[in-house]
């Protein structure tokens, strides 16, 4: 999980602790913390920092990953983006990306355009970095003004049954069954 939001009382990371216990049981679960990674500067590309270096490690490991997103003046926040840009440049000279052919699916909560902006946004930078898209369309929340007054998120059916749909497309799209189980591969 990578919440674009670093505030800890973040409606977005509650949005993402309800995302994981939509997985919870069929695949672990492990929040990216990137509150300490640097500015991307090509002047301090080469050795990468190492905030950036951990990060890098941390994301080529996982099977999937789930990017959730507030949206910021009608697109994704710049701390989000930064990291993004981060992990598509190559993890040493003329090597591989993190991010490049990584399963990804995405979702958020923002006031009345539902995070609609953002993710869009959000889309379109993932497809560029060359990522594996779950082909679903994102769970985007509404909020109303009691929700930033109480720093708490309020889930529907429709939500939950949205979050539902896009955890099993993203362990298919990892290679596992809606169980968790590896998918059995069959030759031609």
């Amino acid at each position: 999980m990578i919440v674009g939001s670093l505030r800890e009382r973040s409606i977005n990371r509650q949005l993402a602790k309800e995302a994981a216990s939509e997985i919870a049981g069929r695949a672990n679960v492990e929040f990216l913390d990137f509150a300490d990674v640097p500015l991307l500067n090509q002047d301090a590309e080469w050795p990468p920092p190492q905030a950036v270096q951990r990060v890098r490690r941390q994301v080529a490991a996982a099977d999937g990953l789930w990017i959730v997103t507030p949206e910021y003046n009608h697109g994704i926040p710049g701390g989000l983006k930064n990291l993004i840009d981060w992990l598509s440049r190559p993890m040493r000279p003329l090597g591989p990306a993190a991010l490049k052919g990584k399963p990804v699916t995405y979702c958020g909560a923002a006031g009345s355009s539902g995070a609609r902006y953002a993710l869009a946004a959000l889309e379109a930078v993932l497809r560029a970095v060359r990522m594996d898209v779950v082909d679903v369309m994102p769970t985007g929340v509404m909020l109303d003004r009691r929700a930033f007054e109480t720093d708490t998120l309020r889930l529907t059916d429709r939500d939950h049954e949205s979050l539902c749909l896009q955890a099993n497309l993203l362990l298919l799209q990892m290679g596992l069954d809606t169980q968790g189980r590896e998918l059995k591969r069959v030759a031609a």
